[in-house]
């Protein structure tokens, strides 16, 4: 049996980059340490590499569309430097109070909900239960959540430690090196799994 069709989500403010407040400038982007370890590790297991990120500043006027694009282009390219391609990104500009003029609404991207996932999905032809998502918020699990993903990482530096305990679908990691690991067991997990046929998935 081919091996499912799968992604590795991203949040971008947070996992990707250090959440510094709006950042959109080359100028402004610190990368979490181990993010570039892990998307490589990500990539050899055979995920596809989707950035998935709610973007304010664009409602709140901090930015526009134009200017985002030219930094996720910028992004783009550094990770591709690393030998790691981000196969898509996903933004929502909306926000249902404090944005402007048409981007004041409440929309179906915007996470929690799940919007920009399932678009994703049915636009990358992905099986949703072998994707994965790595995001340091609330809203980024209860999204992964209600999109049907397979395995749901929480990014928090005081997992294991002071942090209340994750729910049981869900994985706390302290670091991005351990999201890795806690990644490769998702993926040998999925391999085990029965598909339709009653056969274990393999890998490509």
């Amino acid at each position: 049996m081919p091996a499912p069709r799968k992604a590795l989500f991203l949040d971008r403010d947070g996992v990707i980059n250090i959440d510094h407040g709006y950042v959109c400038t080359p100028d402004r982007t610190d990368f979490v340490d181990g993010i570039f370890a892990l998307c490589a590790g990500a990539q050899k297991l055979g995920y596809r590499l989707i950035v998935a990120t709610n973007q304010a500043g664009i409602a709140r006027g901090y930015f526009n569309e134009a200017d985002f694009r030219t930094y996720m282009d910028w992004m783009r390219s550094v990770f591709h430097e690393q030998g790691i391609v981000l196969t898509a990104m996903y933004h929502c500009p909306h926000h249902a109070s404090e944005g402007l003029g048409a981007y004041r609404i409440v929309c179906d991207c915007r996470k929690p909900a799940p919007g920009m996932l399932l678009r994703a999905i049915r636009e990358r032809v992905l099986d949703a239960s072998a994707c994965a998502l790595i995001g340091d918020k609330d809203t980024d699990i209860e999204a992964g959540r209600a999109a049907g993903l397979g395995c749901l990482i929480r990014l928090d530096a005081d997992a294991g430690t002071a942090a209340p305990a994750a729910a049981p679908d869900v994985r706390a990691v302290a670091s991005l090196h351990e999201a890795l690991r806690v990644l490769e067991q998702c993926s040998r997990e999925q391999v085990l799994r029965p598909s339709a046929s009653g056969r274990p998935t393999r890998p490509k």
